[in-house]
């Protein structure tokens, strides 16, 4: 062997040694991104609130989207300097079918006429799934989160929500307000989120819009900006109430040294001038 092809085997098989542990770095790397959790709890003071103004699902970039006002009675949130305003339905969204078109066309004919429709959170009624991620323009959500399970609380209310993590959904679960959601993480930054059996008394969204028993939502929720946004999309299915499934977004903001604050909600919304028509809920008994 000459003294250039000596030389040359150490550098060869050198690099051949380098390019294999880089290679297996470079799995353990994906592996570990795979295998971690995002931390949406961080501690007991962060919180998240709605990074819009507007506490409506937002339409996708493409394709079948929620339902959003109607353009000659555009919605005016309050707090925008002009006189607020009660949402009247776009009915012309072609995801409805035509009975939910119909159910939301008298509440549209109420509040053109006036009267005061419901919403859930004015009421104090629980506003299920997918409405839970526009909750409230104000107060905010937190995180518990275990292994197991991840909780998340509205402190309007309260409104708590059980994420039940890496297991299928029951054989036959009993609709409740919030449904069954089981939940996984992915690549690290996002919590996939799949609910059913949703109690068919709740509404989508803040325009009243109807479901059945059938409604089927997935949602995921993504850590973005670095650990400062919560991206929330969905898709939405149910053949009862709409004609195709369609997709919605929204966005959370972290906010810092904003611990949970007590917030009690039949005592502090009153009927004084019985502008409601939907009581508040209350309970047969006591449950202590």
């Amino acid at each position: 062997m000459s003294k250039a092809e000596f030389a040359f085997g150490p550098v060869l098989f050198g690099s051949i040694a380098t390019i294999i542990l880089v290679a297996a770095g470079t799995r353990a790397d994906s592996a570990a991104a795979e295998n971690a959790v995002p931390d949406f709890a961080a501690d007991s003071s962060t919180a998240w609130v709605l990074d819009r103004t507007v506490d409506d699902l937002l339409a996708p970039a493409s394709g079948p989207g929620p339902i959003t006002f109607d353009k000659a009675h555009p919605y005016v949130p309050n707090g925008r300097g002009r006189q607020p305003t009660y949402r009247v339905a776009d009915l012309s969204n072609p995801i409805l079918q035509p009975w939910a078109a119909e159910q939301m066309k008298k509440t549209n004919d109420d509040v053109r006429a006036g009267k005061v429709p419901f919403r859930a959170r004015e009421r104090c009624w629980p506003i299920g799934v997918p409405g839970f991620v526009i909750y409230s323009l104000v107060e905010p959500f937190y995180f518990y989160q275990t292994p197991k399970e991840v909780t998340v609380v509205n402190q309007g209310g309260p409104e708590v929500r059980h994420i039940y993590m890496n297991v299928a959904h029951s054989q036959n679960p009993k609709p409740s307000w919030y449904g069954e959601s089981v939940g996984h993480y992915e690549n690290g930054d996002t919590l996939v989120i799949d609910t059913i059996a949703i109690l068919d008394k709740t509404f989508v969204d803040n325009y009243r819009t109807p479901h059945t028993g059938a409604l089927h939502v997935v949602e995921r929720w993504k850590i973005i900006e670095g650990g400062n946004a919560v991206e929330v999309t969905m898709n939405v299915e149910d053949p009862g109430a709409f004609t195709t499934s369609w997709s919605a977004t929204q966005r959370w903001r972290r906010v810092h040294n904003a611990p949970m604050a007590e917030i009690a909600c039949n005592e502090n919304n009153a009927n004084y001038l019985e502008q409601y028509r939907v009581p508040m809920p209350t309970a047969e008994k006591p449950d202590f």
